[in-house]
C-alpha cells in the first residue's frame, strides 16, 4: 500500500468493532453519566437549600439554571477549541475543571456562591461533552455509529437514576453538600482512566500532519485492516466551507440546522423543566420522599428504555417519522401527567415513565437525527451547537416554569402548558422531513 492515498472514513467504516471501541464507548459514556448525575442532583438539593436559607420560590430558578448557562457557554465557546487542542486533551482538562468546581459547590456558604460555582462547573462539563460524542462517533463504523452514540446517551440516563438513589441515601442523613461531594470526587478519581485509555482523535493527528500517529491509531483500533504502512491519509471532507460553524449554515444544511436547533431547544426546555421542578412540585403536594424519588427517577428510566426502541425504529422506518411519533406521544403523556398529578402514586409513576420515554427519548432521538443529517466534516460541530442551542431552552424552561409557579398556577395547568412545545416539536420534525424529501426529489429530477 506504500504511496497509495487512503480515506480514513472508508478505513474506519470497513473496520470491525473490538474491545478498544467498546472501551471508548464506556469511557465517553462516563462523561455523559456525570452530566446526567450533575443535572439531576441539583433538583434534590434545592429544597434543602431553600429550607436552610429561607428562599422564596422566585429565587430558586437561578439555582437550577446556573449550570445550564455554563453548559451552553462550554458548548458554544470551549468545544470549538478541540481542533486546536484535540478532543482528548480538551475533554480531560474540562473534566478536571468541572470536578473542582463541583467540589467547591459542596463547600458553598450562600446562594451566590452556589450559582457561581455551578456556572463554572457547567462550563467545564460543556467543554467535555461534545468531545466525548465526537470521539465516540469518530471511532465507530458507520453501521454502528448511531448505536454507539445512543449507548453513551444511555449512560446519561443512568446518571440521572444514580443521582436519585445517591440523593435518597445521603440527603436524609447528611447536609445537601454531600451529593456534590460525591459528584466532584468521583470524576476526579476517574481522570487517570480517561488519560490512560482514551485515544486522541485520528483527524486531529491528521490535521497536525502526524502521519505516523494516524497509522498507529488505525493499526491499534483496526488490526484487521490490510497493510497501510507508508500510505497517504486523507479526510473525505476537503472543502473548507464544509467545516466549522459557518458550514452549518451553508445552502445544503441551513434549513435542517435551524430545524434541529428548534427541536433541541423545545425538547430540552421541557426536559429540564421536568427534572428541575418535578421534585419541588411533588414536595409541595406532600408526597413522601421515596415517592418523589421514584416518580422523578422513572422519567429517566423511561428515557433509558426508549433508547433501545428508538434506534432500531430509526434504522427501519427512518429518523423523521419515528421522532415525530415520539413527540406526539410526548404531548399526550404530558397531558396524562397533568391529570395524574394528584392521583395515587402508582398512577403518577406510570405517567412519569411515559413522559420520560417520549421526552427524554426524544432528546436522544434528536441527537441521533443530527448524526444522520450532518456529513462527517460537520457532525461534531453540528451536534455541539445543537446541544448548545438546546441548553438555551434548558435555561429558559425552568425559569419560565418558576414564573408560572410563582404566579400561583396549579401544577396540572403548568404541565398542560408544557405539552404545547412538545407538540410543536412533532410539527418541526414533519417540516424537516418534508424539506429534505422535497430536496431529494428535486435533485433526482435534475439528474
Amino acid at each position: 500500500m506504500t504511496g497509495r492515498t487512503l480515506c480514513i472514513e472508508d478505513l474506519i467504516d470497513e473496520g470491525k468493532m473490538g474491545k478498544r471501541h467498546y472501551l471508548i464507548i464506556l469511557l465517553c459514556g462516563l462523561v455523559l453519566f456525570v452530566d446526567g448525575f450533575d443535572t439531576q442532583c441539583i433538583s434534590y438539593a434545592v429544597p434543602h437549600m431553600a429550607a436552610q436559607w429561607q428562599l422564596k420560590r422566585a429565587e430558586l430558578g437561578p439555582l437550577f439554571s446556573a449550570a445550564l448557562i455554563g453548559l451552553m457557554v462550554g458548548f458554544l465557546v470551549v468545544s470549538p477549541l478541540s481542533p486546536r487542542i484535540g478532543h482528548k486533551r480538551l475533554m480531560i482538562g474540562s473534566w478536571v475543571v468541572f470536578s473542582l468546581f463541583t467540589l467547591a459547590t459542596a463547600l458553598a456558604t450562600n446562594v451566590s456562591e452556589v450559582i457561581a460555582f455551578r456556572f463554572l462547573a457547567g462550563i467545564g462539563l460543556g467543554g467535555a461533552i461534545p468531545s466525548a460524542i465526537a470521539l465516540t462517533s469518530e471511532y465507530s463504523p458507520k453501521r454502528f455509529r448511531a448505536t454507539a452514540v445512543m449507548l453513551i446517551y444511555c449512560c446519561y440516563s443512568l446518571g440521572f437514576v444514580a443521582s436519585g438513589f445517591v440523593a435518597g441515601a445521603l440527603l436524609s442523613r447528611y447536609h445537601w453538600g454531600s451529593v456534590f461531594l460525591v459528584g466532584g470526587v468521583t470524576p476526579l478519581a476517574l481522570t487517570y482512566l480517561l488519560w490512560k485509555f482514551l485515544p486522541e482523535s485520528i483527524y486531529f493527528a491528521l490535521r497536525k500532519g502526524r502521519t505516523d500517529t494516524v497509522e498507529k491509531l488505525l493499526r491499534r483500533h483496526y488490526p484487521t485492516l490490510p497493510n497501510i504502512r507508508g500510505a497517504r491519509f486523507v479526510n473525505s471532507t476537503t472543502e473548507s466551507d464544509r467545516i466549522g460553524v459557518l458550514g452549518l449554515l451553508g445552502s445544503a444544511e441551513r434549513r435542517g440546522t435551524i430545524c434541529l436547533w428548534i427541536l433541541v431547544f423545545l425538547n430540552l426546555g421541557v426536559f429540564y423543566f421536568i427534572q428541575s421542578w418535578l421534585p419541588t412540585m411533588l414536595h409541595s403536594l406532600k408526597y413522601a420522599t421515596d415517592s418523589i424519588v421514584w416518580v422523578t427517577t422513572l422519567t429517566t428510566i423511561g428515557g433509558f428504555c426508549a433508547a433501545f426502541v428508538i434506534g432500531p425504529l430509526m434504522d427501519r422506518t427512518g429518523p423523521y417519522l419515528t421522532l415525530a411519533a415520539l413527540y406526539l406521544g410526548g404531548a399526550a403523556s404530558m397531558l396524562w401527567m397533568a391529570s395524574s398529578i394528584s392521583a395515587e402514586p402508582k398512577v403518577l409513576m406510570c405517567a412519569a415513565f411515559a413522559v420520560g420515554f417520549c421526552v427524554s427519548g426524544g432528546q436522544k432521538g434528536t441527537i441521533a437525527l443530527a448524526i444522520h443529517f450532518y456529513p462527517t466534516g460537520l457532525r461534531a460541530t453540528g451536534t455541539g451547537w445543537a446541544l448548545g442551542m438546546g441548553r438555551l431552552g434548558g435555561i429558559l424552561g425552568p425559569l419560565l416554569a418558576g414564573v408560572l409557579y410563582s404566579a400561583q398556577l396549579s401544577i396540572d395547568e403548568i404541565f398542560r402548558i408544557a405539552a404545547a412545545p412538545v407538540l410543536l416539536g412533532a410539527a418541526v420534525t414533519f417540516v424537516m422531513r418534508w424539506i429534505y424529501s422535497e430536496s431529494k426529489r428535486t435533485e433526482a429530477a435534475v439528474m
